[in-house]
């Protein structure tokens, strides 16, 4: 049974603590990730299609920035201690842009004795735009004892 009302244990604490850089979207990128999604819409890998749309060239689909997240989480942390992901899509991604992900934490609260870290998402491009943010809360506890996350990347 879960706290409706989580007690906090800690204060916001703006520490990143998990950074990603999976490189530049690339076209093969876009056509490797419709193949293992089952999205085929044309407008993320046929320029014809995009241009077509009123686009300048294709974009990247929206799931891979949510599968980069999932990669920045699971990377960080073991699956099983994800408890909550949210996003909101608020801008395109570009081909050939670098998106870098962050983690960063905004509270440590306890609920039913265990500590939860909430996160701020945000996926950025390199001209500052803003093109994922959510929230995932995360198992949290002693960062010294194996296996547990720690405020390091």
């Amino acid at each position: 049974m879960t706290s409706s009302t989580p007690t906090p244990t800690a204060t916001a604490t703006a520490d990143v603590v998990a950074k990603l850089r999976p490189g530049a979207i690339s076209r093969t990128t876009l056509a490797l990730f419709a193949g293992a999604s089952g999205d085929h819409n044309p407008i993320h890998i046929d320029v014809d299609s995009a241009k077509a749309s009123g686009m300048e060239d294709v974009f990247a689909h929206g799931m891979l920035s949510m599968a980069y997240l999932g990669r920045l989480l699971t990377d960080w942390i073991p699956q099983s201690r994800i408890r909550e992901l949210s996003t909101r899509f608020t801008a395109i991604t570009p081909v050939h842009a670098e998106p870098v992900l962050t983690a960063t934490v905004k509270e440590i609260v306890t609920v039913d004795g265990e500590q939860r870290a909430h996160l701020d998402l945000d996926v950025v491009l390199a001209d500052g735009t803003r093109t994922l943010t959510g929230v995932a809360v995360v198992a949290w506890s002693d960062p010294d004892s194996p296996g547990n996350a720690t405020l390091v990347p």
